[in-house]
């Protein structure tokens, strides 16, 4: 993505025009949640990445939800849905015995109680401590400390337990695709987040040359439990538990205007007769990207769009009819407010 310290375009895409322009507005946006990392890594983000990046021009905003609902967070459904699945994952935790024994064994060698270090979810510290290179944690008795050797002992956990825990998310994330009540909360934790992308995508598409557009660039700077329901929402049920440093990206881009259709005698087909031309040029498009691999036609809302033809982007009018009704079909619902506030059967 980058070259150097500063961003670039694919090649392949260099000549179709991107909206907004970032020179005729605000350069960026970033919305962090509670955690200082987040703003740290946004920050560092953006400077690498924006042309000319200068302080002034980014504007930095705090969201307290990781979910990045705003003012929409108020969804009795969601909650549901949420508790639903937690009792799902807690059942197929506790049938697998090679889980619970390896969280015993884990425990003993860390003086830990079981409960305690389950409650501590140590997948993520043993991930971090494996993609560094770094040993994983262990507990030294006072005898091994000072160094007296005799019945000194130092209880280490290993890759073996590591490797339990991971076989058994990895077979949560399918039992979860199958049971389906994660994808009914995660359409209702991310519509707020992805309604708002819809919305600015929308006006910048619709910015005529010479007016002001809205920032370049929206970055939001979040977490794996922010990740993971967005790209479950997207209908993107493939994709692994988000990794370190994750990123899913947003493209607006916009066709070189198409050629006026020739009329009568030859003669150029009068302004306004063709059709799919909207203010400023040609069609606007949407491209999505999960860790830089385009994933775009995985999406619920292109899956079906042919990508091999004419055009070979994905319409942005496709996108925003999927946020605004389509997304809410796996709820028998038709908005977020009908599926927020739906009774349960029975």
């Amino acid at each position: 993505m980058g070259r150097g310290d500063q961003g670039h375009w694919e090649s392949t895409l260099g000549s179709v025009p991107r909206l907004p322009n970032h020179q005729a507005c605000e350069m960026g946006e970033l919305t962090q949640t509670g955690k200082s990392r987040t703003l740290q890594s946004g920050l560092a983000f953006l400077y690498g990445f924006l042309p000319d990046f200068a302080w002034p021009r980014v504007t930095v905003r705090h969201q307290w939800s990781t979910l990045f609902c705003g003012a929409a967070c108020d969804c009795p459904a969601r909650n549901r849905y949420l508790e639903e699945e937690q009792r799902r994952q807690y059942r197929l935790r506790v049938a697998d015995a090679r889980l619970e024994a390896t969280y015993a064994e884990m425990a003993r060698a860390l003086g830990l109680l079981p409960r305690q270090l389950r409650a501590a979810n140590p997948i993520d510290s043993l991930l971090c401590h494996l993609c560094h290179g770094l040993p994983f944690p262990y507990l030294q008795t006072p005898e091994a400390a000072s160094g007296s050797g005799r019945g000194a002992s130092k209880a280490c956990l290993t890759v073996e337990q590591f490797a339990v825990i991971r076989r058994q998310q990895l077979d949560d994330e399918a039992d979860k695709r199958r049971a389906g009540l994660y994808r009914k909360y995660a359409v209702l934790a991310m519509h707020p987040y992805l309604n708002r992308t819809a919305g600015r995508m929308d006006r910048a598409a619709r910015v005529k040359p010479g007016e002001t557009a809205e920032v370049a660039l929206a970055l939001s700077s979040a977490h794996d439990v922010t990740v993971a329901p967005l790209l479950s929402a997207l209908g993107l049920e493939e994709a692994r538990f988000p990794r370190f440093a994750a990123r899913l990206v947003f493209e607006l881009w916009r066709s070189p205007p198409a050629a006026p259709a020739a009329g009568m005698g030859g003669k150029p087909q009068a302004k306004g007769k063709g059709k799919g031309v909207v203010a400023g040029g040609g069609e606007p498009f949407v491209r999505l990207l999960y860790d830089g691999e385009d994933v775009t036609f995985h999406a619920a809302f292109c899956r079906s769009h042919k990508r091999h033809g004419a055009r070979p982007l994905c319409p942005l009018k496709n996108f925003l009819t999927f946020v605004r009704r389509d997304m809410f079909a796996v709820l028998n619902a038709s908005s977020y407010q009908e599926a927020c506030y739906k009774r349960p059967p029975g």
